[in-house]
């Protein structure tokens, strides 16, 4: 990583140093990168009109669990600095690199003495392979070449994307990243087209870069249809993945995405959404949406031995979705359903992204879960004179029995969940300056048996988010 450092600060000598929550489906924006020059005609003009972005970050977070359970908190600071070139004939060239150090946490080595279960969130914030690890947390994050045409693009290497089933889902110190092959293709009118080869990925919360198969298991594994604990980590094989989209926008109002997963020897997924906002009166919209995904297991779901696949030979999924609301200005309110059908768990790897479902809410998810019914409300409000954005929501989810393993892959019973996020961002002397206040609860509503190794960290909680970024 230090050698990243040198490199880094070598080419912000030789250039002219410019200062300067992702939903699912944005261009990543994490460095908040300014647009180069043009082209010009030697290689050092263009490393001299590059452009230097950085990001600085703390982060403290606080799990407070029910009164027998242990609690936890963690104070984590970091950050790192990214340089892209100007174009010459049309290329780029992009590295970046972040740290991360734990300046005051909570023993996140040592289990729940009742439960013998480990610390969830706050280990998240630092490296989970080594939560023991408090200085050494450091990642070359991008490391690209991208070649420009028309109003069009080509990525080689290290690089970020935000798609329905891998995202940035940047909800701790740094996002899930990805190395392959991506084009992005604008030059067809209506039609925005996303698709590419990646072999390779850096999971939030991790230092290394894994390939696609191997990255799958590193987050904690869940349970198969019989209650034993999967045995997919380090077992899968596959040569990546393929990933397609396609969005049209048939005019202001309508928007269509298509996107097509597939994991070679292992599993594809098909994501189909449609978005309407119908003008009202006073400028405001109405809002509606749907969306269904299918999923299906491919040969024998990564290996030829059950207890060893990540997908169940002959498997599949199905999963559909609504979400109706009201906008203007200021206000944003919607009412939203999932529902994962009982033929099978929806699985996608956590390493990977969050859910693209209208009723994810932070700090929870619905992977690993079959026969699911969930319905949430959101009201988003802005301020925008003072710079404030305020969101509240509560979602009810009815999910099968913790015991019923074959549909509730990590032994999660039903539950409420409530969040509260405030944003703030500074203007003046500390402008680039953000802050955010999360506040999640969560109430079981579902049967854990008197077992509370179904209750820690998962329901009967409360957790606290206090976040700074400080771009330039």
């Amino acid at each position: 990583m230090k050698k990243i450092f040198i490199f880094l600060g070598f080419t912000i000598t030789m250039s002219a140093a410019v200062a300067q929550h992702q939903e699912v489906n944005e261009k990543p924006g994490l460095w908040k990168e300014k647009e180069s020059e043009t082209d010009s005609t030697s290689i050092l003009s263009a490393f001299r009109r590059g452009t230097v972005s950085g990001h600085l970050r703390y982060y403290f977070m606080s799990t407070n669990n029910k009164a027998d359970l242990t609690d936890y908190y963690a104070h984590a600071v970091g950050g790192g600095i990214k340089f892209e070139t100007g174009k010459f004939k049309n290329f780029q060239l992009g590295v970046s690199g972040f740290f991360v150090y734990n300046i005051g946490s909570a023993d996140l080595t040592i289990p729940d003495p009742k439960t013998n279960q480990m610390n969830r969130y706050e280990t998240g914030l630092f490296d989970i392979e080594d939560p023991a690890n408090k200085k050494d947390i450091d990642r070359l994050e991008e490391l690209y070449i991208k070649y420009h045409f028309k109003k069009s693009a080509l990525t080689l290497g290290k690089q970020l994307i935000n798609t329905p089933f891998i995202n940035l889902q940047d909800g701790r110190m740094r996002p899930t990243e990805v190395e392959g092959l991506w084009a992005e293709i604008n030059g067809i009118k209506k039609i925005k087209l996303q698709l590419g080869y990646l072999y390779g990925i850096s999971p939030r919360s991790t230092v290394k870069w894994f390939k696609v198969n191997e990255s799958i298991g590193v987050y904690p594994v869940g349970v198969n249809e019989n209650g034993i604990k999967s045995g997919y980590q380090g077992n899968l094989e596959s040569k990546g993945i393929i990933l397609t989209g396609i969005t049209y926008q048939h005019n202001k109002n309508l928007k269509l995405q298509l996107w097509n997963q597939f994991t070679e020897n292992i599993f594809n997924s098909t994501f189909l959404q449609a978005d309407y906002e119908y003008p009202l009166d006073g400028k405001s919209q109405l809002l509606v949406a749907a969306q269904v995904i299918r999923q299906d297991a491919i040969n024998d779901g990564g290996n030829e031995d059950p207890a060893k696949a990540y997908y169940k030979k002959g498997a599949k999924a199905f999963t559909f979705g609504t979400k109706l609301g009201w906008k203007n200005v200021n206000w944003e309110t919607t009412i939203n359903y999932n529902r994962i059908t009982a033929h099978g768990q929806y699985l996608m790897p956590r390493e990977w992204g969050r859910d693209p479902f209208f009723t994810f809410l932070p700090r929870e998810r619905n992977e690993g879960l079959g026969d699911v019914h969930a319905i949430v409300g959101k009201v988003n409000y802005k301020i925008s004179k003072a710079r404030i954005t305020t969101s509240v929501a509560f979602g009810n989810y009815n999910l099968p029995e913790v015991t019923e393993f074959s549909l509730n892959k990590y032994g999660i019973p039903s539950y409420n969940q409530l969040n509260i996020d405030i944003r703030y961002k500074f203007a003046g002397l500390l402008k680039g300056l953000e802050t955010q206040l999360l506040y999640v609860f969560k109430e079981k509503t579902g049967n854990s048996y008197g077992n509370d190794k179904y209750v820690i960290n998962k329901v009967d909680m409360s957790l606290w988010n206090l976040v700074f970024n400080y771009q330039f």
